[in-house]
């Protein structure tokens, strides 16, 4: 007996959270970015929507044919690329606990409500081996369309927690034996001390207000990254992500 064929809506809805949650999975498009899945978690997919014939790469998953009707109602980007995958939801990714393994880097992400920046951040944590994000649940949703694709395939390359005790999570990690090193426009400690920290918890704010006054005082340092103000006020927060999670990759000394 044949499993029957899902409706296109259920696919849909998949761009929402509300379909996310009762269908326990999510969307990547693009061939590269399902390549990287299948690369880091590849029994999480559960299925492959091609236009066409699709590529020997997916011969091990369940494959549906779709036409470019069908990928244009599925999909939220004007210019779908033709190929989907559906993944299932990271495990605990809506819990407030620490996965067993935590890792020796963590990023914790204080409302970055920007799922571009989530994105990249999420991206830039894999690329320079930090094992897991932490985010408030005012951050962009990183099963979302625009943040999954911001993340190129990566978003299952490293363990995610999206949760309002961030706080609570920020105060284990720290009980850990993590330095919880926090990036503001007022700190006086320089970059140098991320390479510096066997166990790291390197926490970024909101683009327009920084950091809340409940996660500063939990600060083991309070970092500034130096730049020419008079020529730039500040740094995008992905970028300032991205400096602070390369310098942290750097063996001091």
């Amino acid at each position: 007996m044949t499993t029957p064929l899902k409706p296109f809506k259920w696919y849909r809805n998949l761009a929402a959270r509300k379909g996310r949650l009762e269908a326990g999975a999510f969307i990547v498009e693009g061939d590269r970015a399902i390549r990287q899945i299948i690369t880091s978690q590849p029994d999480e997919i559960m299925e492959i929507l091609a236009l066409g014939e699709p590529l020997p790469v997916y011969s091990n998953y369940p494959v549906r044919q779709i036409t470019e009707p069908q990928l244009l109602y599925i999909c939220n980007t004007r210019t779908p690329q033709g190929t989907l995958a559906v993944v299932r939801e990271p495990a605990d990714i809506y819990s407030s606990s620490l996965p067993s393994e935590t890792g020796d880097k963590v990023l914790l992400l204080e409302d970055i409500q920007d799922p571009g920046n989530a994105g990249t951040l999420i991206r830039t944590a894999a690329a320079f081996g930090f094992s897991g994000v932490i985010m408030s649940d005012k951050c962009a949703d990183p099963l979302s369309p625009k943040c999954v694709q911001s993340t190129a395939g990566a978003v299952l390359s490293v363990w995610l927690r999206r949760t309002a005790g961030y706080l609570e999570m920020a105060r284990a990690l720290k009980e850990a034996g993590y330095f919880l090193v926090e990036t503001d426009i007022h700190g006086e400690t320089e970059p140098a001390i991320l390479s510096s920290q066997s166990k790291l918890a390197l926490a970024l704010g909101n683009e327009g207000s920084g950091l809340s006054s409940g996660l500063l005082a939990m600060a083991d340092y309070l970092l500034r990254i130096p730049i020419i103000t008079e020529k730039a006020e500040s740094l995008n927060v992905a970028v300032c992500g991205a400096i602070c999670m390369y310098l942290s990759s750097q063996k001091s000394g």
